[in-house]
């Protein structure tokens, strides 16, 4: 049986819907996520509405909500993918919704539309475009997949040695150079904000860095960190119990790094990335960090700690200075679950951002706005600075006034970048992990893999 699925947006059906039966036209006007199937007896049709002038990232979602509500019936043979009156980026996006839509929880290797030999019925594009389209969806959505299962896993499957063995799997698959230090060896080269959390944990440390080398050898290189606590209890300064299964999602950063770093390698993207992921978890002990503890991070600074809840920016303090000191990037970027203040301030719009680069500023919201992947920029102004200074150290890791938290943690992740001239800080609480087709509760949306590689191929 041969299967066919036509896209139009509202003005090419009203070219087009004259070589369709009278019968039907009434029954479909290609509004957006109209779906309509004609059925005969050695074909399917399936008529997929785009609406009015959609923008590029609606058209993906519109094509991943398709290829979901159709994923039992679509074929991996005889398949035609008619696309009409629009361009080479918004095609790309149809393919990449169709391949994302195919995505359920737990992940299956197999997904049906990699394997359709789509023919593709336009003339605008060749054969070889499409192939070439076909090949970045292929790669993007492997980086976004490995991003949504790994925060979706519960927390027993995805203790250390569960992510480690992972990350030691795609740096052999992709030649990512790999450093690891465990809890002695962090200790050693003075990593105490990041081990400041870990200490309560029965789970050893895991400071990890990962290289991803460009062909190009005149290829910028962009460090990335990625908030990696596996699952957050709030440590002695515990969360409430409502909803704090969720917290398997604190590691949503690392997860749109890790997506990213596949998908750049996939890619060949001609960027140099330096990836640091401090893995652990917060969990409560009798030897866990407690509030009124004077930690020093790896950059000598001294943190007192106020709430063991703020564990989150502990870690990246360490491993945004370790990048800093240790390694010269083009642009520094940090990923993070990190404040329940920017889920109070935008829900699940978008990401609070913070930049202390114009240009850095532009080309990130330009990135989000094109793949929906949105972000608001938020100040750092100085006098935010004043609200935790502390009196027994360097800093205190939260302010005590109810409100402003995320700016904050912003200013205080500042103090870490060493003098950096051309970093961000994205804090993806809300829009990480939340409302998805594929299940009845929240799960992993994958933003920011698509943010990051945006902005990593116009960098």
């Amino acid at each position: 049986m041969n299967q066919k699925f036509s896209f139009f947006t509202e003005e090419q059906w009203q070219t087009e819907k004259e070589n369709f039966s009278k019968n039907m036209k009434p029954l479909f006007s290609a509004k957006k996520n109209e779906t309509f199937v004609i059925a005969e007896e050695n074909s399917i049709q399936c008529l997929i509405g785009l609406g009015t002038n959609p923008e590029s990232f609606d058209i993906q979602a519109i094509a991943s909500k398709f290829s979901y509500d159709f994923r039992k019936k679509i074929q991996t043979e005889n398949t035609l993918l008619e696309v009409k009156g629009l361009n080479d980026i918004q095609i790309e996006y149809v393919v990449k919704g169709l391949y994302l839509g195919t995505y359920t929880y737990p992940f299956k290797a197999e997904h049906p539309l990699f394997n359709t030999e789509f023919n593709l019925i336009i003339n605008s594009i060749s054969e070889e475009k499409l192939s070439d389209l076909k090949l970045k969806a292929q790669a993007v959505c492997e980086g976004q997949f490995a991003c949504m299962e790994w925060l979706n896993k519960p927390q027993n499957f995805k203790r250390v040695p569960h992510i480690s063995g992972f990350l030691n799997e795609i740096a052999e698959k992709y030649n990512f150079k790999q450093t690891v230090f465990d809890r002695k060896k962090s200790e050693e080269i003075g990593l105490g904000a990041f081990l400041s959390v870990n200490q309560g944990s029965s789970q050893e440390a895991a400071f990890t860095i990962l290289e991803y080398q460009s062909e190009n050898e005149e290829a910028k290189t962009v460090g990335l960190v990625g908030k990696c606590v596996l699952f957050d209890t709030g440590g002695i300064s515990i969360k409430g119990s409502e909803n704090l299964h969720y917290m398997k999602s604190d590691m949503g950063g690392a997860t749109a790094v890790i997506g990213t770093l596949i998908a750049a390698a996939e890619m060949k993207l001609p960027v140099n990335i330096i990836a640091i992921l401090p893995i652990t978890d917060n969990a409560i002990s009798n030897t866990a960090y407690i509030p009124s503890d004077v930690i020093k991070a790896y950059n000598g600074k001294t943190i007192e700690v106020l709430n063991t809840d703020a564990e989150g920016r502990m870690t990246l303090a360490d491993g945004l200075s370790y990048l800093s000191k240790n390694y010269k990037t083009d642009a520094l970027i940090d990923l993070a679950t990190l404040t329940g203040s920017s889920v109070r301030m935008f829900g699940y719009t978008c990401g609070a951002y913070f930049s202390n680069n114009e240009n850095l500023k532009k080309s990130l919201e330009t990135s989000g706005d094109k793949t929906n992947q949105r972000l608001w920029n938020l100040p750092l102004w100085d006098i935010w600075k004043d609200d935790f200074k502390s009196d027994v150290a360097d800093f205190k890791n939260i302010s005590s006034k109810p409100f402003g938290d995320c700016i904050v943690a912003g200013k205080f992740l500042e103090q870490f970048i060493e003098g950096h001239p051309n970093w961000a800080h994205l804090d993806i609480a809300g829009v990480a992990f939340g409302n998805v087709q594929y299940m009845k509760e929240k799960g992993a949306t994958g933003y920011g893999v698509q943010l990051l590689l945006d902005f990593l191929e116009n960098f």
